[in-house]
């Protein structure tokens, strides 16, 4: 039996190009890992790749192939000729379901790593994040964690230098929204502007350099001014009722606020762990969203822990 335990991510920026020929758009995303986290534990099966899962949202989560989990399983064991892989995986939820913090990808990225323990196979860490981009964009950053710039659809990883410790809230909405929807929502947002969606329309994204530098030096209230999320507009346009969360957090003493990644999670970022222990009370009770959890970043990617 083994567990990993592996981290939610918060995009500090995601700047989001035109809308190619492949469906896909450019993106420049900085990834940071956060302490809230999954658990997923493998064991031995003899029938064939099985799926559990306890926590927040559990009934949510599906128990088919249609899982990361699952499809991780099946496409490590297909890349070692593994003709009738059997594994029992357990995922012991508290990233939000479909809440733009790569909760899914997580989980398929811990799969990963707990097959390969429990399967003894010793795949070369590169080797697994060519797996995970298979999966998914998100995926390979779960496996690497800290704090690392995406480019292409987010999965060509490089990481980024960060000091300290930042301290976060997160603000979990009722419902999720689908990654797809947001993306196809700001295509049309921008077509409606009148700017064009497609990638000869939109410059193709960078990072910021203001955001790095807050970034290295650790600096949180620089950090603040800089976060940025292209898609918060498609997000708000589809659920109105997270201005009032992004609100809620921001007068509540938070430094800086966006939605995370597709959303409709919503991020905060405090001054320090008191400040976000009085943030996630203020959002808990301000009834603009369902809970709020407090946590600090950035933290290692998915790692055998039992």
């Amino acid at each position: 039996m083994i567990t990993v335990r592996v981290p939610a991510k918060v995009n500090v920026q995601l700047g989001v190009g035109g809308l190619r020929a492949d469906g896909f758009h450019d993106l420049a995303n900085v990834f940071f890992a956060v302490a809230l986290g999954d658990e997923v534990t493998a064991s031995d099966s003899s029938e064939g790749i099985t799926l559990s899962c306890s926590g927040p949202d559990a009934d949510a989560v599906p128990l088919d192939d249609s899982n990361l989990a699952a499809r991780a399983a099946r496409l490590l064991a297909a890349h070692h000729g593994i003709a009738d892989p059997g594994v029992h995986l357990h995922i012991a939820k508290a990233i939000p379901v479909a809440g733009g913090m790569a909760g899914g990808s997580a989980d398929g990225a811990a799969a990963l790593v707990a097959c390969d323990a429990l399967w003894k196979l010793d795949t070369p860490f590169e080797t697994l994040l060519e797996l995970a981009a298979e999966l998914g964009s998100d995926v390979p950053f779960a496996l690497l964690g800290g704090v690392a710039l995406g480019r292409g659809r987010g999965e060509i990883l490089e990481p980024l230098a960060a000091e300290g410790t930042f301290h976060w809230v997160f603000a979990v909405a009722d419902g999720g929204l689908s990654t797809p929807a947001v993306f196809r929502e700001c295509d049309r947002l921008r077509d409606e502007a009148g700017t064009g969606s497609a990638d000869s329309d939109v410059p193709t994204p960078d990072a910021d350099p203001a955001l790095l530098a807050a970034l290295a030096d650790g600096d949180a209230v620089a950090l603040a001014a800089a976060l940025t999320n292209d898609l918060q507009t498609a997000a708000l346009s589809l659920r109105p009722a997270l201005a009032a969360t992004l609100r809620a957090g921001t007068e509540a003493g938070a430094l800086g606020a966006l939605v995370s990644g597709s959303g409709p999670t919503c991020a905060f970022l405090a001054k320090d762990a008191d400040g976000a222990a009085a943030v996630a009370a203020a959002l808990r009770a301000s009834g603009t969203c369902r809970t709020a959890h407090a946590t600090y970043g950035p933290v290692p990617g998915a790692a055998v822990v039992a």
